[in-house]
């Protein structure tokens, strides 16, 4: 197993289907917190980003590592916290970053929006 070190991205402007009301917190500030109170592991990196232009799929996600695929998510709330930090782990562990839908906690079976290969893998 490959345990390179990932980053993940989460969207902190996303408002997801919420509508912005003034000086609200966005779910994706909120869903940021979350997963930084939960990663304890040396192999995922967590990093803030203003917009992964997902916008209309809710708050949104996005896991790379060199070597490996890099994966967009997007449906995702601050409830999806551990379980994205489970996928990510097992995204870290992953040779190419594949992880199955089976492999997936439940709630993101479906969440992933597309993803793109590392220059060095085969599409």
């Amino acid at each position: 197993m490959s345990h390179a070190v990932a980053c993940l991205h989460v969207c902190v402007a996303c408002f997801g289907a919420e509508p912005p009301e003034e000086g609200a917190t966005p779910p994706g500030e909120r869903l940021h917190a979350a997963v930084a109170a939960l990663i304890r592991d040396p192999t995922l990196r967590l990093a803030p980003v203003t917009c992964l232009a997902n916008c209309d799929r809710g708050c949104s996600a996005a896991i790379s590592a060199a070597g490996k695929w890099t994966y967009l998510l997007g449906h995702l709330s601050p409830v999806h916290a551990e379980d994205l930090v489970t996928y990510a782990l097992s995204y870290t562990a992953s040779r190419t970053g594949v992880v199955l839908p089976s492999r997936r906690p439940e709630s993101l079976r479906h969440a992933i929006i597309g993803r793109v290969p590392a220059p060095e893998l085969p599409a």
